[in-house]
Protein backbone atom coordinates (compact mmCIF):
# COMPACT_ATOMS: atom_id res chain seq x y z
CA UNK A 1 0.00 0.00 0.00
CA UNK A 2 2.79 2.31 1.18
CA UNK A 3 4.66 1.67 -2.25
CA UNK A 4 1.65 2.65 -4.08
CA UNK A 5 0.77 5.59 -2.50
CA UNK A 6 4.86 6.86 -3.26
CA UNK A 7 4.52 5.84 -6.86
CA UNK A 8 1.43 7.84 -7.18
CA UNK A 9 3.18 10.98 -5.63
CA UNK A 10 6.11 10.39 -7.74
CA UNK A 11 3.81 10.41 -10.85
CA UNK A 12 1.51 13.91 -9.69
CA UNK A 13 5.17 15.12 -9.44
CA UNK A 14 6.47 14.47 -12.95
CA UNK A 15 2.97 15.41 -13.91
CA UNK A 16 2.94 19.15 -11.80
CA UNK A 17 6.99 19.64 -13.48
CA UNK A 18 5.56 19.45 -16.97
CA UNK A 19 3.17 22.43 -16.22
CA UNK A 20 6.08 24.92 -15.28
CA UNK A 21 5.23 27.27 -17.93
CA UNK A 22 5.56 30.89 -16.78
CA UNK A 23 1.64 33.00 -17.06
CA UNK A 24 2.57 35.56 -19.88
CA UNK A 25 2.91 39.10 -18.22
CA UNK A 26 -0.50 41.20 -18.63
CA UNK A 27 -0.89 43.96 -20.66
CA UNK A 28 -0.63 47.22 -19.05
CA UNK A 29 -3.71 49.12 -17.76
CA UNK A 30 -4.91 52.40 -19.52
CA UNK A 31 -4.16 55.39 -16.96
CA UNK A 32 -7.35 55.65 -14.54
CA UNK A 33 -8.96 59.34 -15.04
CA UNK A 34 -8.93 61.17 -11.62
CA UNK A 35 -11.30 63.62 -12.80
CA UNK A 36 -15.42 62.73 -12.84
CA UNK A 37 -18.11 63.41 -15.26
CA UNK A 38 -20.05 66.85 -14.56
CA UNK A 39 -23.80 66.47 -14.15
CA UNK A 40 -25.66 66.13 -17.99
CA UNK A 41 -28.81 67.51 -18.55
CA UNK A 42 -31.85 65.13 -18.87
CA UNK A 43 -31.46 63.37 -22.71
CA UNK A 44 -27.77 64.93 -22.59
CA UNK A 45 -25.35 61.89 -23.76
CA UNK A 46 -21.64 61.08 -25.26
CA UNK A 47 -21.62 61.32 -28.53
CA UNK A 48 -20.83 57.96 -30.47
CA UNK A 49 -17.17 58.36 -31.08
CA UNK A 50 -14.46 60.85 -31.57
CA UNK A 51 -11.68 60.47 -34.45
CA UNK A 52 -9.90 63.56 -34.71
CA UNK A 53 -9.69 66.84 -32.32
CA UNK A 54 -8.16 69.94 -32.53
CA UNK A 55 -7.68 72.78 -29.98
CA UNK A 56 -6.16 76.62 -29.92
CA UNK A 57 -6.10 79.43 -28.25
CA UNK A 58 -8.01 82.28 -29.94
CA UNK A 59 -7.73 86.27 -30.05
CA UNK A 60 -9.79 86.62 -27.27
CA UNK A 61 -7.95 84.31 -25.09
CA UNK A 62 -9.94 81.38 -25.40
CA UNK A 63 -9.68 77.92 -25.88
CA UNK A 64 -11.09 76.87 -29.20
CA UNK A 65 -12.10 73.39 -29.63
CA UNK A 66 -12.96 70.83 -32.51
CA UNK A 67 -13.88 67.47 -33.00
CA UNK A 68 -15.12 65.61 -35.74
CA UNK A 69 -16.64 62.08 -34.91
CA UNK A 70 -20.22 60.20 -35.02
CA UNK A 71 -23.46 60.00 -33.23
CA UNK A 72 -25.65 56.70 -33.32
CA UNK A 73 -28.21 58.28 -34.48
CA UNK A 74 -29.00 61.55 -37.05
CA UNK A 75 -30.94 64.34 -35.21
CA UNK A 76 -28.75 64.99 -32.55
CA UNK A 77 -28.51 68.24 -31.50
CA UNK A 78 -27.06 70.81 -28.70
CA UNK A 79 -23.77 70.04 -29.43
CA UNK A 80 -20.96 70.92 -26.87
CA UNK A 81 -18.00 70.35 -24.28
CA UNK A 82 -18.79 69.13 -21.14
CA UNK A 83 -15.31 69.84 -18.75
CA UNK A 84 -14.58 66.72 -16.49
CA UNK A 85 -14.22 68.13 -12.55
CA UNK A 86 -10.83 67.69 -11.19
CA UNK A 87 -9.69 67.46 -7.92
CA UNK A 88 -6.08 69.10 -8.24
CA UNK A 89 -4.67 69.63 -11.94
CA UNK A 90 -3.50 66.58 -13.81
CA UNK A 91 0.22 66.07 -13.70
CA UNK A 92 0.66 65.66 -17.31
CA UNK A 93 -1.53 69.09 -18.38
CA UNK A 94 -4.14 67.31 -20.08
CA UNK A 95 -7.83 68.02 -19.09
CA UNK A 96 -10.76 66.09 -20.09
CA UNK A 97 -14.07 66.94 -21.78
CA UNK A 98 -16.97 65.01 -22.59
CA UNK A 99 -18.10 65.21 -26.07
CA UNK A 100 -22.27 65.55 -25.46
CA UNK A 101 -25.60 66.33 -27.14
CA UNK A 102 -29.11 66.42 -27.00
CA UNK A 103 -30.69 62.74 -28.39
CA UNK A 104 -33.11 62.82 -30.31
CA UNK A 105 -36.62 61.66 -29.27
CA UNK A 106 -36.88 58.77 -31.91
CA UNK A 107 -34.63 58.05 -34.44
CA UNK A 108 -33.14 54.61 -36.65
CA UNK A 109 -29.64 53.41 -35.24
CA UNK A 110 -27.19 54.45 -37.60
CA UNK A 111 -23.51 56.16 -37.48
CA UNK A 112 -23.85 59.66 -38.52
CA UNK A 113 -21.23 62.12 -39.31
CA UNK A 114 -20.66 64.93 -36.70
CA UNK A 115 -18.53 67.95 -35.58
CA UNK A 116 -18.43 69.65 -32.68
CA UNK A 117 -16.93 73.21 -32.05
CA UNK A 118 -17.28 74.96 -28.88
CA UNK A 119 -14.84 77.47 -26.70
CA UNK A 120 -13.80 77.09 -23.21
CA UNK A 121 -13.29 80.50 -21.74
CA UNK A 122 -12.27 79.71 -18.14
CA UNK A 123 -9.73 77.04 -19.22
CA UNK A 124 -6.71 76.55 -16.86
CA UNK A 125 -4.58 78.35 -19.42
CA UNK A 126 -0.85 78.03 -17.52
CA UNK A 127 -1.43 74.32 -16.57
CA UNK A 128 -3.21 73.21 -20.08
CA UNK A 129 -0.98 71.50 -22.51
CA UNK A 130 -3.45 69.13 -23.98
CA UNK A 131 -7.05 68.19 -23.98
CA UNK A 132 -8.47 65.07 -23.67
CA UNK A 133 -11.63 64.62 -25.91
CA UNK A 134 -13.70 61.69 -24.18
CA UNK A 135 -16.93 59.89 -26.36
CA UNK A 136 -18.99 56.71 -25.33
CA UNK A 137 -16.73 54.32 -27.18
CA UNK A 138 -13.27 56.37 -27.14
CA UNK A 139 -11.02 59.28 -26.74
CA UNK A 140 -9.22 61.07 -28.56
CA UNK A 141 -6.18 63.78 -26.89
CA UNK A 142 -5.39 67.40 -28.41
CA UNK A 143 -2.05 69.05 -27.70
CA UNK A 144 -2.00 72.58 -27.59
CA UNK A 145 0.11 73.70 -30.30
CA UNK A 146 3.61 75.19 -29.36
CA UNK A 147 4.64 79.30 -28.84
Amino acid sequence: MRSMVIAAGCAALLGLSACDSKPEPAAPAAPKSMARMAQMYAGQEQIAKVDTATISVSEAGALTMTAVGSAAAPGYTNLGFLPRINAARPRDGIYEVDVVADRPAAATPAATPIEVKGAWSGYPAEYLKGVKFIARDNAVVAMLPAG
